[in-house]
């Protein structure tokens, strides 16, 4: 039930970052501006969801399905960006280091800094 209850939070995320997009008339993917609504309320809450973190586990197992299919359109296009190699690649090169370390930041914000820090909170609050 809880990865039900994880996919219903990504799928209504989703759709709210659709509807950001469309209303605001955004050139954004809605998927990116719903993970970015997730990651806010994460930021607010101060920790994961633990349905949304049991809906995603399988997912992450299948990213490189997710992404193969982008990565081989652009096989498609090559011929009208080869003059613009080096915008491509510095895009490339800047959002892989931005991702990066964003993802870095919210891991050790949100996560405890050692496991017996997370096990003493944890003892702390069942007291």
């Amino acid at each position: 039930m809880s990865v039900l209850r994880g996919f219903l939070w990504l799928s209504l995320l989703w759709l709210v970052g659709d509807l950001v997009v469309s209303l605001g008339e955004l050139p954004l993917s809605p998927g990116v501006v719903g993970l970015m609504l997730l990651t806010g309320v994460f930021v607010l809450r101060g920790r994961m969801h633990e349905d949304v973190a049991a809906a995603a586990q399988p997912l992450i197992m299948l990213l490189a399905m997710l992404i193969m299919p982008g990565v081989v359109g652009v096989f498609w296009v090559l011929d009208q960006i080869s003059g613009h190699w080096l915008a491509v690649g510095l895009a490339l090169t800047l959002g892989t280091l931005l991702s990066v370390a964003s993802t870095l930041w919210l891991m050790r914000r949100l996560l405890p800094a050692t496991p017996s820090e997370a096990t003493t909170t944890a003892q702390g609050k069942t007291s």
